[in-house]
């Protein structure tokens, strides 16, 4: 059996999401389909992880399987970028261990949320714009208590929850560039709308609704109900998808 990673970014702005739905523009049924052209053949396409309706990626991961006289991934790979989409790119392709698989074997993904410091209309698909001025001093003050191994209950749904909230993270810087804040966070797993409630949460430290001693406060209590508001999707970016280095290679 032959495996293959496929590494893609894609504008979400105008898809219901990752996974497939029926009667909907997903990402993983627009590939599928260029799949399905390319081999004549119904094709499996696994993600790393699914994203909301709005989000985007620089480095989401899918894996699919091929046939022992399926073409080499050089010629699959351009094919997929002569056919699909503009909003979906084919960043790269590259055969693999034939035990890997995109969602499994991941051992930790990245994120990327950008806020705006002003409206810009261009820019208002592809970022969070705010018109209120934040404090970046206590935004920063507010990071790093999240840091490292806690239970995140109060950072997603509750359906989220039933599967465990205990996660670890690895990174979270943020950053002024430009106009524009970069809020970059690692770890070894996300439950859901997480970013997006820590980067709410985290504006409202810097409107001064909240002190920055309030992101403690929320993992000591776990109550989503005391935390900030819920970030919207047009800002978050799933920026890449870390693998054991020895399912990358055949």
């Amino acid at each position: 059996m032959r495996v293959c990673r496929l590494t893609l970014g894609y504008d979400g702005s105008d898809f219901h999401g990752w996974q497939i739905q029926t009667g909907l523009r997903s990402v993983q049924g627009e590939i599928t389909k260029v799949l399905g052209v390319i081999f004549r053949r119904e094709m499996e396409l696994v993600g790393a992880g699914r994203t909301d309706a709005g989000v985007h990626a620089l480095g989401q991961c899918a894996s699919f399987e091929l046939g022992e006289n399926d073409p080499p991934v050089s010629r699959i790979l351009a094919s997929l970028r002569g056919l699909l989409p503009e909003d979906i790119t084919a960043v790269d392709l590259d055969e693999v261990h034939p035990d890997f698989h995109a969602r499994f074997s991941a051992t930790g993904r990245r994120y990327l949320y950008r806020i705006g410091l002003d409206h810009m209309a261009p820019f208002r698909r592809n970022r969070w714009d705010l018109h209120w001025a934040l404090d970046e001093d206590r935004m920063q003050a507010a990071l790093e208590p999240l840091l490292g191994r806690h239970d995140f209950r109060a950072f997603c749904r509750a359906k989220a929850a039933e599967k465990g909230t205990i996660c670890e993270l690895r990174q979270l810087t943020l950053t002024r560039v430009g106009d524009e804040l970069h809020l970059r966070v690692a770890a070894d797993r996300f439950l859901h709308n997480m970013v997006r409630f820590i980067t709410g949460t985290l504006v409202d430290i810097g409107r001064g609704y909240f002190e920055p001693e309030h992101m403690s406060e929320l993992l000591e209590t776990g109550d989503r109900a005391l935390g900030g508001n819920k970030a919207p999707p047009q800002g978050l970016y799933l920026g890449g998808v870390e693998y054991p280095r020895e399912l990358l290679s055949p």
